[in-house]
């Protein structure tokens, strides 16, 4: 059966090795060093120095970066602390890079709300992306004892169960993990998710007075890593769902969102409730 990871820790470990320093004329970026500080702080400039452009605003998203021999240049740095310091933002979701052709700017990351159940596929077509949702199976199962004890069950009994991934303009951004209590949902079996994705169905008809949202910082086995199209040590954002009908439970979903591609947020009023846009 199909099964999401435990909580991992997610550490960087940074080199600590001094780097080459390339003498040039030109004006340089950054405060000059001693030759005896490690490659962290060079390395962080250049990072520093592009998050600064990207956030006031004299980089958009799109814009070409400036090159690695550029950087070099202008940093006095070695081309690997340069490389490094592109690769960690390309894992932030900063930036992006393609192969033979530069570095650009990342479209903002997209966000979740956290006080509401919100239609992801409505959510990416209001930003004018295509979405496509790959499901990866539909079947009833035998519940294991966290998903039974989840919805109220007894372990073995019958439960639904639906994974799919959602993609936004190619991109996978979403693998959902779900399981449905049969005593609440009783057709989810006889819908045609080729139609109309699992999370959909359920928004559009099972009314739900409770909700419960846990996240986590966790990093994805090789399985989600693969249909996630990422890296099994980058980092995820893990938010579990769990909602309620009079006390009964209707629905658990884990869903699994790689951390540089996907964000998890609200603004709320005093009075607890969520500012639509």
């Amino acid at each position: 059966m199909y099964k999401l990871a435990n909580n991992a820790d997610y550490r960087t470990t940074m080199s600590t090795s001094t780097p080459s320093v390339r003498r040039t004329s030109r004006p340089r970026a950054h405060v000059a060093q001693s030759p005896l500080e490690p490659a962290v702080a060079r390395y962080q400039q250049v990072k520093d120095f592009i998050a600064s452009k990207i956030q006031d605003g004299t980089w958009r998203a799109g814009d070409r970066l400036p090159s690695e021999s550029e950087l070099v240049t202008q940093f006095g740095i070695a081309r690997m602390t340069v490389n490094r310091a592109l690769r960690e933002l390309v894992e932030q979701g900063r930036i992006t890079r393609t192969a033979g052709v530069g570095s650009f700017v990342a479209d903002e990351k997209p966000q979740g709300n956290l006080l509401q159940i919100a239609r992801l596929s409505d959510d990416i077509r209001r930003r004018g992306h295509d979405y496509r949702c790959q499901i990866v199976t539909v079947e009833r199962i035998a519940a294991p004892l966290e998903v039974a004890a989840a919805l109220g069950l007894h372990t073995g009994e019958s439960v639904f169960h639906a994974v799919c991934v959602h993609l936004e303009d190619g991109v996978a951004i979403q693998l959902e993990d779900r399981f449905v209590n049969p005593r609440m949902v009783p057709e989810f079996m006889e819908q045609d998710f080729t139609q109309e994705q699992p999370s959909d169905f359920l928004v559009r008809t099972v009314l739900f007075d409770q909700m419960e949202h846990v996240v986590d910082a966790v990093l994805p086995t090789r399985e989600q890593a693969e249909l996630l199209q990422m890296e099994p040590s980058q980092p995820c954002l893990l938010l579990t769902r769990r909602t309620w009908m009079r006390e009964v439970p209707i629905t658990l979903v884990r869903c699994l969102h790689p951390g540089a591609r996907y964000r998890l947020g609200s603004r709320v009023r005093t009075d607890g409730n969520a500012v639509t846009s």
